[in-house]
C-alpha cells in the first residue's frame, strides 16, 4: 500500500503525518514540487514481461510524460530478491545525494521507499504498484529497495548519461527508518 510519512528532519520517530490517501499523498507532494501519479496498464503485463511489453502497457502515459518534460530517454529496471548484486546496489542509494535531473519512477510492480529531505522536513514516500513519483532536480533524497529487493519500474531520463548521484555527506539518512516491506510502521 503507498504511504506518505512527513517528519520534522529532528525526529525520526515521530511522524507529523502519516496517510495512505492517495489525493491527500499528491497534494501534501504538490506542495513541495514533487508530483505524485496513478497509472494504469491498458493491457496485462505477465511475470518477466519484456521491456517492450511493458512501455507498451502505459505508453499513453509514458508518451506524455516525454512530451511535457522533454525526457530523452525510458527504459525499465527490474530488481528480484535473488539478484546476485543487490546488496551493492540498495547501498549505492542509501545516502542522501541530489541529481542535476528531474528523477521519474513509476513503479510496474512490487515497492520501494523514496524519502526526500525539504526545508526541514522529511518526506518519506512508500511507492508501490501503479505509482509514479517526479522529484524534481537539486532535491536531496534517498532510495531504498529493501533487503530482499521486488520491483520493475521506468525510469525516465533527460542526460544521455543516466543516474548521476551528487551525493552530500550528511547522515541523515541513516538517523530514519530503512525499508523493510515486511514491516508496517
Amino acid at each position: 500500500m503507498s504511504r506518505l510519512r512527513i517528519f520534522d528532519e529532528e525526529h525520526p520517530d515521530m511522524p507529523l503525518l502519516s496517510t495512505t490517501d492517495h489525493a491527500a499523498m499528491a497534494r501534501e507532494l504538490s506542495a513541495i514540487g514533487v508530483g505524485f501519479e496513478q497509472w494504469q496498464a491498458t493491457q496485462p503485463i505477465a511475470p518477466g514481461a519484456s521491456q517492450d511489453a511493458v512501455l507498451a502497457a502505459y505508453r499513453k502515459d509514458i508518451d506524455r510524460l516525454v512530451h511535457e518534460r522533454g525526457f530523452k530517454s525510458v527504459d525499465v529496471v527490474s530488481i528480484s530478491p535473488d539478484h546476485p548484486d543487490r546488496e551493492q546496489m540498495r547501498s549505492r542509494f542509501l545516502e542522501e545525494h541530489f541529481h542535476k535531473e528531474d528523477e521519474v519512477r513509476f513503479f510496474v510492480a512490487g515497492s520501494g521507499l523514496f524519502t526526500l529531505h525539504v526545508g526541514g522536513r522529511v518526506y518519506e514516500i512508500q511507492c508501490t504498484q501503479g505509482d509514479l513519483v517526479a522529484v524534481p532536480d537539486s532535491t536531496h533524497h534517498w532510495f531504498d529497495m529493501g533487503p530482499e529487493p521486488s520491483f520493475v519500474a521506468i525510469r525516465f531520463f533527460t542526460e544521455p548519461e543516466g543516474w548521476i548521484g551528487h551525493f552530500t555527506g550528511t547522515d541523515i539518512a541513516q538517523r530514519f527508518p530503512r525499508y523493510d516491506p515486511g514491516q508496517d510502521g
